[in-house]
């Protein structure tokens, strides 16, 4: 029985979190786009925070680096997006607020799985890139602490329930050509 327990509890551990499910990067004319899809899962406490008026903030943060043995590393792609979760009790629906524009939900369902769809978001170049050199790149999604209120920032120090986060994945790759883009599978 005990065995039993562990395991539904050992279940339901997993099913929270952020799960990265796939990532592209495509050229596009002079630049660089990205897409990611994920799975986001709300615990408990993160729940009803929302349900209280907290706005969540999900950031999804992607990097190139030149890997230089000689000198210290050089990044030279970024590309970091803020998307905020709310929910309004009057209207009872899900709001996400996007850089450019906001969109409602009827469930905090369907509003996790367009949080989780990152389409085609521009990418900042910061150095000149070379299509011959292999580089380190990395991405990792996670819930924003600091942009919640105080209070709920020094609650969250003392409790796991409010770290929210993927993990990092590290991969080495040479820049995708505008006819082959790159494609990686999640774990």
């Amino acid at each position: 029985m005990l065995l039993l327990v562990l395991l539904l509890l050992s279940a339901m551990a997993q099913a929270e979190g952020i799960q990265i499910k796939s990532f592209s990067l495509a050229a596009v004319d002079r630049h660089y786009e990205m897409s990611v899809d994920s799975e986001i899962v709300l615990n408990a406490t993160l729940e009803q925070a929302l349900e209280k008026g907290i706005v969540l903030y999900f950031v999804t943060k992607f990097s190139l680096v030149d890997s230089r043995w000689y000198w210290l590393n050089d990044e030279v792609v970024r590309g970091k997006s803020r998307i905020g979760l709310r929910y309004y009790a009057l209207t009872r629906q899900y709001h996400l607020n996007f850089p450019e524009f906001s969109q409602s939900f009827n469930t905090l369902r369907e509003a996790l799985q367009a949080l989780g769809q990152l389409r085609k978001y521009s990418l900042t170049v910061k150095s000149d890139l070379k299509q011959d050199i292999e580089y380190i790149a990395s991405l990792r999604i996670w819930l924003d602490l600091t942009r919640m209120p105080k209070p709920f920032q020094v609650e969250a120090l003392g409790s796991n329930e409010w770290n929210l986060s993927s993990d990092r994945l590290e991969w080495r790759m040479k820049l995708p050509l505008p006819e082959q883009p790159f494609h990686l599978k999640g774990r």
